[in-house]
């Protein structure tokens, strides 16, 4: 049962995680997608599964392993940065 649990909130955990990571963006052509989650949750859990629940410091972690992510999840974090670098660029 607790195993059960364990795993759960694991798989909780990473689903918000990668979920704020990448609604960062602007635009909601840039928001969130399940492509995302596809491509970077096991990147989240094997780089930084000590940062979570804390987003920031996961999000940190996640730009500071950029060499370490999977070449999917690499391209979908460059998509999200890209985006908010855009958003800060217009203010």
């Amino acid at each position: 049962m607790t195993i059960v649990r364990t795993e759960t909130f694991r798989q909780i955990a990473a689903t918000m995680v990668v979920a704020v990571f990448f609604v960062m963006p602007a635009s909601a052509s840039h928001a969130f997608t399940a492509e995302a989650q596809r491509q970077c949750t096991g990147d989240a859990f094997r780089l930084c599964s000590s940062e979570i629940p804390d987003i920031g410091r996961i999000t940190a972690c996640m730009v500071r392993n950029r060499s370490s992510l999977s070449s999917g999840c690499r391209v979908e974090l460059d998509k999200g940065l890209a985006a908010k670098s855009h958003k800060v660029a217009e203010q």
